[in-house]
Protein backbone atom coordinates (compact mmCIF):
# COMPACT_ATOMS: atom_id res chain seq x y z
CA UNK A 1 0.00 0.00 0.00
CA UNK A 2 2.94 2.30 0.62
CA UNK A 3 3.96 2.31 -3.03
CA UNK A 4 0.50 2.73 -4.56
CA UNK A 5 -0.95 6.20 -5.24
CA UNK A 6 -2.69 7.78 -2.28
CA UNK A 7 -6.16 9.29 -2.65
CA UNK A 8 -6.49 13.03 -3.19
CA UNK A 9 -6.43 14.98 0.06
CA UNK A 10 -7.44 18.44 1.14
CA UNK A 11 -6.41 18.23 4.79
CA UNK A 12 -3.09 19.86 5.63
CA UNK A 13 -1.55 20.57 9.04
CA UNK A 14 1.76 21.79 10.39
CA UNK A 15 2.69 18.45 11.96
CA UNK A 16 1.47 14.86 12.02
CA UNK A 17 2.59 12.73 14.96
CA UNK A 18 2.39 8.96 14.43
CA UNK A 19 1.90 7.14 17.71
CA UNK A 20 1.23 8.38 21.24
CA UNK A 21 4.00 6.79 23.28
CA UNK A 22 6.75 8.68 25.08
CA UNK A 23 8.22 10.26 21.96
CA UNK A 24 4.92 10.98 20.23
CA UNK A 25 3.12 12.43 23.25
CA UNK A 26 5.98 14.74 24.18
CA UNK A 27 6.18 15.92 20.56
CA UNK A 28 2.42 16.48 20.29
CA UNK A 29 2.37 18.64 23.40
CA UNK A 30 5.47 20.68 22.64
CA UNK A 31 4.40 21.49 19.08
CA UNK A 32 0.76 22.20 19.93
CA UNK A 33 1.82 24.40 22.83
CA UNK A 34 3.94 26.40 20.38
CA UNK A 35 0.89 27.06 18.25
CA UNK A 36 1.35 24.49 15.50
CA UNK A 37 -1.64 22.64 14.07
CA UNK A 38 -0.96 19.07 15.22
CA UNK A 39 -2.73 15.81 14.42
CA UNK A 40 -1.89 12.67 16.44
CA UNK A 41 -2.62 9.34 14.76
CA UNK A 42 -2.82 6.47 17.28
CA UNK A 43 -3.80 3.00 16.08
CA UNK A 44 -5.19 1.84 19.43
CA UNK A 45 -8.13 3.09 21.44
CA UNK A 46 -8.35 5.22 24.55
CA UNK A 47 -8.36 3.55 27.98
CA UNK A 48 -10.02 5.69 30.66
CA UNK A 49 -9.68 4.55 34.29
CA UNK A 50 -11.87 1.52 34.88
CA UNK A 51 -11.73 0.28 31.26
CA UNK A 52 -8.72 -2.04 31.38
CA UNK A 53 -9.41 -5.76 31.00
CA UNK A 54 -9.57 -7.90 34.14
CA UNK A 55 -11.79 -10.95 33.60
CA UNK A 56 -10.47 -14.02 31.72
CA UNK A 57 -12.82 -13.29 28.83
CA UNK A 58 -11.70 -9.66 28.63
CA UNK A 59 -8.05 -10.71 28.80
CA UNK A 60 -8.53 -13.20 25.96
CA UNK A 61 -9.64 -10.31 23.72
CA UNK A 62 -7.03 -7.87 25.01
CA UNK A 63 -4.55 -8.42 22.16
CA UNK A 64 -3.78 -6.44 19.02
CA UNK A 65 -4.52 -8.11 15.69
CA UNK A 66 -7.30 -6.20 13.86
CA UNK A 67 -7.42 -8.74 11.01
CA UNK A 68 -8.57 -11.28 13.63
CA UNK A 69 -11.02 -8.87 15.21
CA UNK A 70 -8.68 -8.02 18.10
CA UNK A 71 -8.16 -4.35 18.93
CA UNK A 72 -6.80 -4.80 22.45
CA UNK A 73 -3.93 -3.41 24.47
CA UNK A 74 -1.10 -5.94 24.07
CA UNK A 75 0.80 -6.38 20.83
CA UNK A 76 2.99 -9.50 21.03
CA UNK A 77 5.78 -9.89 18.46
CA UNK A 78 7.57 -13.22 18.16
CA UNK A 79 10.90 -13.64 16.44
CA UNK A 80 13.58 -16.30 16.21
CA UNK A 81 15.12 -16.51 19.69
CA UNK A 82 12.99 -13.98 21.52
CA UNK A 83 9.53 -12.53 22.02
CA UNK A 84 8.58 -8.92 22.62
CA UNK A 85 5.54 -7.27 24.19
CA UNK A 86 4.53 -3.71 23.32
CA UNK A 87 1.37 -1.64 23.69
CA UNK A 88 -1.42 -0.44 21.42
CA UNK A 89 -3.49 2.34 22.94
CA UNK A 90 -3.67 6.06 23.62
CA UNK A 91 -0.59 6.62 25.74
CA UNK A 92 1.49 3.90 24.09
CA UNK A 93 3.90 2.01 26.31
CA UNK A 94 3.07 4.15 29.34
CA UNK A 95 -0.16 2.15 29.71
CA UNK A 96 1.72 -1.07 30.49
CA UNK A 97 5.16 0.00 31.73
CA UNK A 98 6.30 -0.16 35.35
CA UNK A 99 6.51 3.64 35.89
CA UNK A 100 10.28 3.91 36.46
CA UNK A 101 11.89 7.23 35.48
CA UNK A 102 15.63 6.62 35.82
CA UNK A 103 18.20 8.67 33.90
CA UNK A 104 20.84 7.01 31.77
CA UNK A 105 24.11 6.73 33.70
CA UNK A 106 26.52 9.51 32.73
CA UNK A 107 29.41 7.20 31.84
CA UNK A 108 27.16 4.93 29.78
CA UNK A 109 26.88 7.58 27.04
CA UNK A 110 29.75 5.85 25.24
CA UNK A 111 31.80 7.21 22.34
CA UNK A 112 32.97 4.66 19.77
CA UNK A 113 32.94 1.64 22.09
CA UNK A 114 33.90 -1.46 20.10
CA UNK A 115 31.37 -4.26 19.65
CA UNK A 116 32.22 -8.00 19.76
CA UNK A 117 31.20 -8.57 16.14
CA UNK A 118 32.91 -5.45 14.81
CA UNK A 119 31.85 -1.84 14.54
CA UNK A 120 31.14 0.33 17.54
CA UNK A 121 28.43 1.91 19.67
CA UNK A 122 28.41 5.67 20.03
CA UNK A 123 26.02 8.22 21.54
CA UNK A 124 26.02 11.66 19.89
CA UNK A 125 24.50 13.20 23.04
CA UNK A 126 25.73 13.44 26.62
CA UNK A 127 24.14 13.40 30.04
CA UNK A 128 24.70 17.16 30.24
CA UNK A 129 22.76 17.58 26.99
CA UNK A 130 19.80 15.66 28.37
CA UNK A 131 19.67 16.75 32.03
CA UNK A 132 17.53 19.88 31.41
CA UNK A 133 15.09 17.77 29.40
CA UNK A 134 15.08 15.02 32.02
CA UNK A 135 14.04 17.72 34.52
CA UNK A 136 11.15 18.91 32.34
CA UNK A 137 9.79 15.41 31.69
CA UNK A 138 10.03 14.38 35.34
CA UNK A 139 7.98 17.41 36.37
CA UNK A 140 5.35 16.75 33.71
CA UNK A 141 5.05 13.07 34.67
CA UNK A 142 4.84 13.85 38.39
CA UNK A 143 7.89 11.78 39.33
CA UNK A 144 7.76 10.64 42.97
CA UNK A 145 9.78 8.08 44.91
CA UNK A 146 7.94 5.27 46.62
CA UNK A 147 6.91 6.65 50.07
CA UNK A 148 8.33 3.74 52.02
CA UNK A 149 8.27 5.61 55.33
CA UNK A 150 4.61 6.67 55.10
CA UNK A 151 2.41 4.52 57.36
CA UNK A 152 0.30 3.05 54.55
CA UNK A 153 3.36 1.98 52.56
CA UNK A 154 5.90 1.05 55.23
CA UNK A 155 5.28 -2.70 55.25
CA UNK A 156 6.14 -3.36 51.59
CA UNK A 157 8.31 -6.40 52.21
CA UNK A 158 9.74 -6.81 48.72
CA UNK A 159 11.16 -3.26 48.91
CA UNK A 160 12.80 -3.84 52.27
CA UNK A 161 14.17 -7.22 51.16
CA UNK A 162 15.87 -5.74 48.08
CA UNK A 163 17.36 -3.00 50.24
CA UNK A 164 18.87 -5.59 52.57
CA UNK A 165 20.23 -7.68 49.69
CA UNK A 166 21.85 -4.65 48.04
CA UNK A 167 23.53 -3.64 51.28
CA UNK A 168 24.84 -7.15 51.92
CA UNK A 169 26.18 -7.49 48.38
CA UNK A 170 27.66 -3.99 48.21
CA UNK A 171 25.52 -2.55 45.39
CA UNK A 172 23.92 0.86 45.14
CA UNK A 173 20.20 0.81 45.98
CA UNK A 174 17.54 3.46 45.62
CA UNK A 175 13.85 4.15 45.48
CA UNK A 176 13.71 5.31 41.86
CA UNK A 177 11.41 8.13 40.70
CA UNK A 178 8.06 6.67 39.62
CA UNK A 179 5.32 8.21 37.45
CA UNK A 180 2.73 7.33 40.09
CA UNK A 181 0.48 9.48 42.24
CA UNK A 182 0.79 8.48 45.88
CA UNK A 183 -0.67 11.81 47.06
CA UNK A 184 -3.74 13.78 45.94
CA UNK A 185 -1.57 16.73 44.98
CA UNK A 186 1.94 18.25 45.34
CA UNK A 187 3.27 18.49 48.89
CA UNK A 188 0.32 16.55 50.30
CA UNK A 189 0.57 13.47 52.48
CA UNK A 190 0.42 10.11 50.67
CA UNK A 191 -2.48 7.76 51.21
CA UNK A 192 -4.25 4.83 49.58
CA UNK A 193 -7.11 5.44 47.15
CA UNK A 194 -7.41 9.20 47.66
CA UNK A 195 -9.00 11.40 44.95
CA UNK A 196 -6.38 12.99 42.67
CA UNK A 197 -6.87 16.60 41.65
CA UNK A 198 -6.66 17.27 37.92
CA UNK A 199 -3.86 19.55 36.69
CA UNK A 200 -4.70 22.93 35.17
CA UNK A 201 -4.79 21.47 31.64
CA UNK A 202 -7.48 19.00 32.69
CA UNK A 203 -8.00 15.32 31.93
CA UNK A 204 -8.97 14.22 28.42
CA UNK A 205 -10.88 11.22 29.78
CA UNK A 206 -13.03 13.28 32.13
CA UNK A 207 -13.01 10.52 34.74
CA UNK A 208 -11.89 10.68 38.37
CA UNK A 209 -8.56 9.22 39.43
CA UNK A 210 -7.32 7.99 42.80
CA UNK A 211 -3.93 7.39 44.37
CA UNK A 212 -2.04 4.10 44.28
CA UNK A 213 -3.70 1.28 46.25
CA UNK A 214 -0.70 -1.10 45.96
CA UNK A 215 -2.65 -3.58 43.83
CA UNK A 216 0.29 -4.48 41.56
CA UNK A 217 -1.71 -3.96 38.35
CA UNK A 218 0.60 -1.38 36.71
CA UNK A 219 1.59 -3.62 33.80
CA UNK A 220 -1.95 -4.55 32.77
CA UNK A 221 -3.37 -1.02 32.93
CA UNK A 222 -4.16 0.99 36.05
CA UNK A 223 -7.93 1.13 36.54
CA UNK A 224 -7.52 3.65 39.36
CA UNK A 225 -5.69 6.18 37.20
CA UNK A 226 -2.91 6.32 39.80
CA UNK A 227 -0.28 5.95 37.08
CA UNK A 228 0.62 9.30 35.56
CA UNK A 229 0.43 7.81 32.10
CA UNK A 230 0.82 9.90 28.97
CA UNK A 231 -2.94 10.19 28.41
CA UNK A 232 -3.28 11.81 31.84
CA UNK A 233 -0.29 14.13 31.33
CA UNK A 234 1.26 15.04 27.97
CA UNK A 235 -1.74 14.09 25.83
CA UNK A 236 -4.23 15.88 28.06
CA UNK A 237 -1.99 18.96 27.88
CA UNK A 238 -1.68 18.57 24.10
CA UNK A 239 -5.45 18.38 23.72
CA UNK A 240 -5.84 21.49 25.85
CA UNK A 241 -3.42 23.19 23.43
CA UNK A 242 -5.75 22.23 20.55
CA UNK A 243 -3.94 19.12 19.26
CA UNK A 244 -6.28 16.88 17.27
CA UNK A 245 -5.92 13.39 18.77
CA UNK A 246 -7.35 10.57 16.67
CA UNK A 247 -7.54 7.01 17.99
CA UNK A 248 -7.96 3.76 16.00
CA UNK A 249 -6.03 5.40 13.13
CA UNK A 250 -3.19 3.21 11.84
CA UNK A 251 -0.63 4.70 9.46
CA UNK A 252 0.20 2.62 6.41
CA UNK A 253 1.96 4.91 3.94
CA UNK A 254 4.26 7.93 3.90
CA UNK A 255 5.78 9.79 0.99
CA UNK A 256 7.86 12.88 0.44
CA UNK A 257 5.89 15.50 -1.50
CA UNK A 258 7.43 17.24 -4.51
CA UNK A 259 6.50 20.59 -2.99
CA UNK A 260 8.00 19.68 0.40
CA UNK A 261 6.52 18.10 3.47
CA UNK A 262 4.88 14.69 3.61
CA UNK A 263 1.72 12.88 2.70
CA UNK A 264 0.53 10.27 5.17
CA UNK A 265 -1.95 7.49 4.43
CA UNK A 266 -3.83 5.80 7.25
CA UNK A 267 -6.81 3.51 7.87
CA UNK A 268 -9.42 3.66 10.60
CA UNK A 269 -10.33 0.58 12.63
CA UNK A 270 -14.06 0.39 13.22
CA UNK A 271 -14.99 -0.56 16.81
CA UNK A 272 -17.94 -2.53 15.45
CA UNK A 273 -15.54 -4.91 13.67
CA UNK A 274 -14.09 -6.16 16.96
CA UNK A 275 -14.73 -9.85 17.43
CA UNK A 276 -14.89 -10.68 13.74
CA UNK A 277 -12.25 -11.18 11.08
CA UNK A 278 -11.56 -8.21 8.83
CA UNK A 279 -9.51 -7.94 5.66
CA UNK A 280 -7.63 -4.89 6.89
CA UNK A 281 -5.83 -4.61 3.54
CA UNK A 282 -9.12 -3.47 2.01
CA UNK A 283 -9.86 -0.73 4.52
CA UNK A 284 -10.25 2.66 2.80
CA UNK A 285 -7.08 4.74 2.88
CA UNK A 286 -7.38 8.29 4.19
CA UNK A 287 -4.68 10.88 3.64
CA UNK A 288 -3.35 14.00 5.29
CA UNK A 289 -0.40 16.23 4.39
CA UNK A 290 1.95 18.03 6.73
CA UNK A 291 5.06 20.16 6.82
CA UNK A 292 6.65 17.99 9.51
CA UNK A 293 6.18 14.31 10.22
CA UNK A 294 7.17 12.86 13.61
CA UNK A 295 7.36 9.09 13.93
CA UNK A 296 6.62 7.78 17.41
CA UNK A 297 5.08 4.40 16.61
CA UNK A 298 7.58 2.49 18.75
CA UNK A 299 10.76 0.67 17.81
CA UNK A 300 8.98 -1.95 15.71
CA UNK A 301 6.27 0.30 14.31
CA UNK A 302 8.55 3.14 13.26
CA UNK A 303 11.25 0.94 11.75
CA UNK A 304 8.62 -1.12 9.93
CA UNK A 305 7.04 2.03 8.45
CA UNK A 306 10.41 3.31 7.27
CA UNK A 307 11.36 -0.03 5.73
CA UNK A 308 7.98 -0.46 4.08
CA UNK A 309 7.95 3.06 2.63
CA UNK A 310 11.62 3.36 1.74
CA UNK A 311 10.86 3.80 -1.98
CA UNK A 312 8.68 6.86 -1.36
CA UNK A 313 11.21 8.42 1.02
CA UNK A 314 14.19 9.17 -1.27
CA UNK A 315 17.29 10.13 0.68
CA UNK A 316 16.62 7.66 3.53
CA UNK A 317 19.87 6.08 4.71
CA UNK A 318 19.19 2.45 3.80
CA UNK A 319 22.69 1.38 4.86
CA UNK A 320 21.88 2.20 8.48
CA UNK A 321 18.13 1.56 8.56
CA UNK A 322 17.20 -1.45 10.70
CA UNK A 323 20.62 -1.65 12.36
CA UNK A 324 21.57 -1.49 16.07
CA UNK A 325 18.57 -3.42 17.32
CA UNK A 326 18.72 -4.61 20.97
CA UNK A 327 16.50 -5.49 23.93
CA UNK A 328 18.09 -3.19 26.55
CA UNK A 329 19.43 -6.27 28.34
CA UNK A 330 16.03 -7.40 29.61
CA UNK A 331 15.88 -10.56 31.70
CA UNK A 332 13.07 -11.86 33.90
CA UNK A 333 13.76 -14.35 36.71
CA UNK A 334 12.02 -15.34 39.94
CA UNK A 335 12.62 -15.69 43.65
CA UNK A 336 10.64 -18.58 45.13
CA UNK A 337 10.19 -19.55 48.78
CA UNK A 338 12.25 -22.40 50.13
CA UNK A 339 10.34 -25.59 50.87
CA UNK A 340 10.76 -25.07 54.60
CA UNK A 341 9.24 -21.58 54.49
CA UNK A 342 11.15 -18.31 54.69
CA UNK A 343 10.27 -14.64 54.81
CA UNK A 344 7.24 -13.77 52.60
CA UNK A 345 8.12 -11.20 49.93
CA UNK A 346 4.55 -10.40 48.84
CA UNK A 347 5.20 -9.54 45.20
CA UNK A 348 1.56 -8.59 44.70
CA UNK A 349 1.70 -5.69 47.19
CA UNK A 350 2.89 -2.36 45.84
CA UNK A 351 3.47 -0.91 42.40
CA UNK A 352 5.19 -3.36 40.05
CA UNK A 353 8.61 -1.81 40.78
CA UNK A 354 9.50 0.05 43.96
CA UNK A 355 13.29 -0.20 44.21
CA UNK A 356 16.36 -0.47 42.02
CA UNK A 357 19.81 -1.97 42.51
CA UNK A 358 22.69 -0.82 40.28
CA UNK A 359 25.44 -3.32 39.44
CA UNK A 360 28.41 -1.30 38.15
CA UNK A 361 29.88 -1.32 34.66
CA UNK A 362 33.52 -1.48 33.66
CA UNK A 363 33.02 2.14 32.58
CA UNK A 364 32.19 3.08 36.16
CA UNK A 365 35.12 1.52 38.01
CA UNK A 366 38.49 0.17 36.88
CA UNK A 367 38.15 -2.92 39.11
CA UNK A 368 34.94 -4.09 37.38
CA UNK A 369 34.85 -6.47 34.45
CA UNK A 370 31.73 -6.60 32.35
CA UNK A 371 28.75 -4.51 31.36
CA UNK A 372 26.54 -2.92 34.00
CA UNK A 373 22.88 -3.49 34.71
CA UNK A 374 20.01 -2.89 37.10
CA UNK A 375 18.06 -5.42 39.15
CA UNK A 376 14.60 -4.33 40.27
CA UNK A 377 11.90 -5.94 42.35
CA UNK A 378 8.99 -7.08 40.24
CA UNK A 379 5.33 -7.31 41.06
CA UNK A 380 2.09 -8.66 39.75
CA UNK A 381 -1.67 -8.23 40.32
CA UNK A 382 -3.12 -9.71 43.47
CA UNK A 383 -5.34 -12.15 41.56
CA UNK A 384 -2.19 -13.82 40.21
CA UNK A 385 -1.59 -15.12 43.74
CA UNK A 386 -4.50 -17.51 43.18
CA UNK A 387 -2.98 -18.69 39.90
CA UNK A 388 0.36 -19.18 41.64
CA UNK A 389 -1.20 -21.30 44.35
CA UNK A 390 -2.97 -23.41 41.72
CA UNK A 391 0.42 -24.44 40.34
CA UNK A 392 1.24 -26.05 43.69
CA UNK A 393 -0.58 -29.22 42.64
CA UNK A 394 0.76 -31.53 45.33
CA UNK A 395 -0.10 -29.18 48.18
CA UNK A 396 -3.54 -28.38 46.78
CA UNK A 397 -4.47 -32.04 46.27
CA UNK A 398 -3.26 -32.98 49.76
CA UNK A 399 -5.27 -30.18 51.39
CA UNK A 400 -8.39 -31.04 49.37
CA UNK A 401 -8.06 -34.71 50.35
CA UNK A 402 -7.60 -33.83 53.99
CA UNK A 403 -10.70 -31.61 53.89
CA UNK A 404 -12.78 -34.41 52.31
CA UNK A 405 -11.62 -37.00 54.88
CA UNK A 406 -12.41 -34.69 57.80
CA UNK A 407 -15.89 -34.01 56.38
CA UNK A 408 -16.64 -37.75 55.95
CA UNK A 409 -15.37 -38.61 59.47
CA UNK A 410 -17.47 -35.83 60.96
CA UNK A 411 -20.59 -37.26 59.36
CA UNK A 412 -19.77 -40.87 60.32
CA UNK A 413 -19.08 -39.90 63.92
CA UNK A 414 -22.18 -37.72 64.06
CA UNK A 415 -20.24 -34.70 65.19
CA UNK A 416 -20.58 -32.23 62.32
CA UNK A 417 -18.96 -28.86 62.96
CA UNK A 418 -21.29 -25.96 62.19
CA UNK A 419 -18.33 -23.56 61.83
CA UNK A 420 -16.24 -24.45 58.79
CA UNK A 421 -13.91 -21.45 59.07
CA UNK A 422 -10.94 -23.43 60.32
CA UNK A 423 -11.45 -26.26 57.82
CA UNK A 424 -11.80 -23.88 54.87
CA UNK A 425 -8.70 -22.00 56.00
CA UNK A 426 -6.70 -25.24 55.93
CA UNK A 427 -8.20 -26.12 52.53
CA UNK A 428 -7.04 -22.81 51.03
CA UNK A 429 -3.62 -23.27 52.60
CA UNK A 430 -1.10 -20.82 53.97
CA UNK A 431 -0.27 -19.30 50.58
CA UNK A 432 3.46 -19.75 51.08
CA UNK A 433 4.17 -20.11 47.37
CA UNK A 434 2.39 -16.91 46.34
CA UNK A 435 3.35 -14.86 49.40
CA UNK A 436 7.00 -15.79 49.09
CA UNK A 437 7.38 -15.37 45.32
CA UNK A 438 8.90 -12.34 43.65
CA UNK A 439 9.81 -11.63 40.03
CA UNK A 440 13.17 -9.96 39.48
CA UNK A 441 13.61 -7.65 36.52
CA UNK A 442 17.03 -7.08 35.01
CA UNK A 443 18.05 -4.60 32.31
CA UNK A 444 21.28 -3.01 31.24
CA UNK A 445 23.99 -2.68 28.62
CA UNK A 446 23.60 -5.55 26.19
CA UNK A 447 25.20 -5.46 22.73
CA UNK A 448 23.36 -3.45 20.02
CA UNK A 449 24.12 -5.73 17.09
CA UNK A 450 20.68 -6.86 15.88
CA UNK A 451 19.14 -6.00 12.53
CA UNK A 452 15.52 -5.50 11.47
CA UNK A 453 14.51 -6.15 7.88
CA UNK A 454 11.50 -7.00 5.77
CA UNK A 455 10.73 -10.51 4.59
CA UNK A 456 7.93 -9.98 2.14
CA UNK A 457 5.64 -7.68 4.06
CA UNK A 458 6.61 -8.97 7.51
CA UNK A 459 9.16 -7.57 9.92
CA UNK A 460 12.05 -9.91 10.76
CA UNK A 461 14.71 -9.40 13.39
CA UNK A 462 18.12 -11.03 13.33
CA UNK A 463 19.35 -10.83 16.89
CA UNK A 464 20.98 -13.22 19.29
CA UNK A 465 22.00 -13.19 22.94
CA UNK A 466 25.28 -14.94 22.08
CA UNK A 467 27.28 -11.71 21.81
CA UNK A 468 25.82 -10.67 25.18
CA UNK A 469 26.46 -14.07 26.76
CA UNK A 470 28.88 -12.74 29.39
CA UNK A 471 26.47 -9.93 30.26
CA UNK A 472 23.55 -12.30 30.88
CA UNK A 473 25.75 -14.78 32.77
CA UNK A 474 26.89 -12.02 35.14
CA UNK A 475 23.32 -10.83 35.69
CA UNK A 476 22.13 -14.34 36.52
CA UNK A 477 25.01 -14.78 39.00
CA UNK A 478 24.03 -11.58 40.81
CA UNK A 479 20.38 -12.63 40.87
CA UNK A 480 21.38 -15.99 42.38
CA UNK A 481 23.36 -14.12 45.05
CA UNK A 482 20.27 -12.04 45.83
CA UNK A 483 18.22 -15.23 46.20
CA UNK A 484 20.79 -16.70 48.60
CA UNK A 485 20.91 -13.55 50.74
CA UNK A 486 17.13 -13.48 50.99
CA UNK A 487 16.95 -17.20 51.85
CA UNK A 488 14.90 -17.94 48.75
CA UNK A 489 15.22 -20.19 45.71
CA UNK A 490 16.34 -18.77 42.38
CA UNK A 491 14.39 -19.75 39.25
CA UNK A 492 15.07 -18.82 35.65
CA UNK A 493 12.24 -17.84 33.38
CA UNK A 494 11.21 -21.15 31.71
CA UNK A 495 11.71 -19.43 28.34
CA UNK A 496 15.45 -19.26 29.11
CA UNK A 497 15.77 -23.02 28.71
CA UNK A 498 14.27 -22.71 25.23
CA UNK A 499 17.05 -20.19 24.50
CA UNK A 500 14.46 -17.44 24.31
CA UNK A 501 14.08 -14.22 26.25
CA UNK A 502 11.26 -11.72 26.46
CA UNK A 503 12.01 -8.06 26.00
CA UNK A 504 9.65 -5.22 26.78
CA UNK A 505 12.27 -2.60 25.87
CA UNK A 506 13.11 -3.08 22.18
CA UNK A 507 15.36 -0.29 20.91
CA UNK A 508 17.18 0.76 17.74
CA UNK A 509 16.54 0.48 14.04
CA UNK A 510 16.65 4.18 13.13
CA UNK A 511 19.49 5.30 15.39
CA UNK A 512 20.79 8.80 15.94
CA UNK A 513 24.45 9.42 15.04
CA UNK A 514 27.01 12.17 14.59
CA UNK A 515 26.86 11.68 10.84
CA UNK A 516 25.04 9.80 8.10
CA UNK A 517 27.79 7.19 8.34
CA UNK A 518 26.71 6.40 11.90
CA UNK A 519 22.94 6.68 11.88
CA UNK A 520 19.59 7.25 10.25
CA UNK A 521 19.01 10.46 12.27
CA UNK A 522 21.20 13.35 13.36
CA UNK A 523 21.85 14.07 17.08
CA UNK A 524 18.51 15.93 17.25
CA UNK A 525 16.45 13.00 15.85
CA UNK A 526 16.02 14.58 12.40
CA UNK A 527 16.27 12.00 9.60
CA UNK A 528 19.30 12.57 7.38
CA UNK A 529 18.33 13.45 3.80
CA UNK A 530 14.62 14.05 4.55
CA UNK A 531 13.95 17.56 5.90
CA UNK A 532 10.98 17.69 8.24
CA UNK A 533 11.00 13.97 9.10
CA UNK A 534 11.85 12.97 12.69
CA UNK A 535 12.10 9.76 14.74
CA UNK A 536 11.03 10.41 18.32
CA UNK A 537 10.80 6.95 19.91
CA UNK A 538 12.92 3.97 20.94
CA UNK A 539 13.94 3.32 17.33
CA UNK A 540 16.26 6.34 17.59
CA UNK A 541 18.37 4.83 20.40
CA UNK A 542 21.91 4.06 19.14
CA UNK A 543 22.52 1.54 21.91
CA UNK A 544 21.18 0.38 25.26
CA UNK A 545 19.92 3.00 27.68
CA UNK A 546 20.71 0.54 30.46
CA UNK A 547 18.10 1.97 32.79
CA UNK A 548 14.38 1.73 32.02
CA UNK A 549 14.43 3.67 28.71
CA UNK A 550 11.15 5.61 28.82
CA UNK A 551 12.52 8.74 30.46
CA UNK A 552 15.47 8.95 28.06
CA UNK A 553 13.19 8.51 25.03
CA UNK A 554 10.97 11.32 26.31
CA UNK A 555 13.93 13.59 27.11
CA UNK A 556 15.41 13.10 23.63
CA UNK A 557 12.01 13.93 22.12
CA UNK A 558 11.80 17.10 24.22
CA UNK A 559 15.29 18.09 23.06
CA UNK A 560 14.27 17.33 19.47
CA UNK A 561 11.26 19.62 19.74
CA UNK A 562 13.31 22.44 21.23
CA UNK A 563 15.65 22.34 18.22
CA UNK A 564 12.74 21.93 15.76
CA UNK A 565 10.97 25.00 17.16
CA UNK A 566 14.18 27.03 17.23
CA UNK A 567 14.81 26.22 13.56
CA UNK A 568 11.21 27.04 12.68
CA UNK A 569 11.50 30.40 14.42
CA UNK A 570 14.69 31.21 12.49
CA UNK A 571 13.05 30.19 9.23
CA UNK A 572 10.06 32.45 9.91
CA UNK A 573 12.31 35.37 10.77
CA UNK A 574 14.29 34.77 7.60
CA UNK A 575 11.15 34.81 5.46
CA UNK A 576 9.90 37.94 7.21
CA UNK A 577 13.24 39.66 6.68
CA UNK A 578 13.21 38.85 2.96
CA UNK A 579 9.68 40.17 2.70
CA UNK A 580 10.64 43.53 4.24
CA UNK A 581 13.71 43.83 2.03
CA UNK A 582 11.61 43.40 -1.10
Amino acid sequence: MSTSPMPATKEHVDAVVVGSGFGGSVSAYRLAEAGLRVVVLERGRAYPPGSFARTPREMSRNLWDPSEGLQGLFDVWTFNGFDSVVSSGLGGGSLIYANVLLRKEEKWFVRREGLPGGGYETWPVTRDDLDPHYDVVERMLGAARYPLHAPAYADTRKTLAMQVAAKDLGYEWELPPLAVSFSPGPKEAPGLGLPIRDPEYGNLHGRPRRTCRLCGECDIGCNDGAKNTLDHTYLSAAKAAQADIRTRCEVRGMRLRDSGGYEVGYVEHDPSSEGGRTDTRRLPLRTITCDRLILGAGTYGTTYLLLRNRRTLPGLNLDRLGKRYLGNGDLLTFLLPRHDGGVPLEGSRGPVITSSMLVPDRLDRPDVMGRGFYVQDGGYPGFVDWLTESTDVTGSVFRAGEFAVRAVLSRLLGTPDGNLGGELSRLIGEGKLSAGSLPMLGMGRDVPDGEMRLSGDRLRVDWTTRTSKEYFARMRRVMRDIADHLDTRYADNPMWFLRKIVTVHPLGGAAIGHSREEGVCDPYNAVFGLPGLYVADGAAMPGPVGANPSLTIAALADRMCTRLLENRSREKKGRTGKGRAS
